[in-house]
């Protein structure tokens, strides 16, 4: 008797923790290199690091990493569909680093992004837009002009905003390249350990309010 009943408990305990699980809320953070954690050992790059940060915070979030090293908005936008089948509850997007690299059209980056919104927009998941800043090496016109997609396609959109993907970094090293290089990788465009870390406390207050707005849209459905 005292088999069956220890038995009993080891199923409940492994349902129950499978339920747990169940309830946690889907976040896939969606992207490039800075997503999908180029450079860096496995556990030190931004989504094993924000799900951390999350945990510590008791927020009950599962992260999935769909980052694509190399991606450009295009590269996004051809493959969001394929990511919203998964069926996430919410979506972090990180993408602009590369069309900034290789100068892409500021229209075109916004066309792109504005074709991921869209879609999370279709499945009614809930969006939290990453924003780049362009270098100041192509101009103050396309600088101003890029700089500009991000806050106005989640105003458009309804998305929330956190306006800076290195907003971390630059609260400890301001604009002064030769401070950040301590939280940078040698190429210096992709953070270090330490500097995903600054990052992430930046970026996980806003994560904490994406997750808030999923439980409210769950609980109204």
């Amino acid at each position: 008797m005292h088999k069956v009943l220890a038995l009993f408990g080891m199923i409940f305990l492994v349902t129950y923790a499978s339920d747990t699980r169940a309830e946690d809320l889907r976040i896939t953070a969606f992207g490039d290199s800075l997503v999908q954690g180029y450079g860096l050992p496995q556990g030190d790059g931004l989504v094993p690091q924000l799900q951390h940060w999350l945990q510590e915070q008791g927020a009950e979030v599962r992260l999935t990493n769909a980052g694509v090293s190399g991606d450009t908005t295009a590269g996004g936008a051809a493959r969001i569909d394929w990511t919203l089948a998964d069926q996430p509850q919410g979506l972090i997007v990180l993408l602009g680093g590369n069309d900034l690299l290789r100068g892409l059209p500021p229209l075109q980056a916004r066309a792109n992004l504005r074709q991921i919104l869209v879609a999370a927009q279709v499945q009614e998941v809930e969006v939290l837009l990453i924003g780049m800043q362009a270098p100041g090496n192509f101009g103050p016109d396309y600088k101003a002009s890029f700089d500009s997609i991000y806050a106005e396609l989640a105003q458009e959109f309804g998305a929330l905003l956190h306006p800076d993907a290195f907003a971390g970094i630059r609260a400890v090293a301001g604009d002064d390249p030769a401070a950040a290089q301590a939280y940078m990788q040698g190429d210096n465009i992709h953070p270090n350990a330490k500097g995903v870390a600054l990052n992430v406390a930046a970026l996980g207050p806003v994560v904490l309010q994406l997750a808030a707005r999923i439980e409210a849209a769950a609980a109204k459905s």
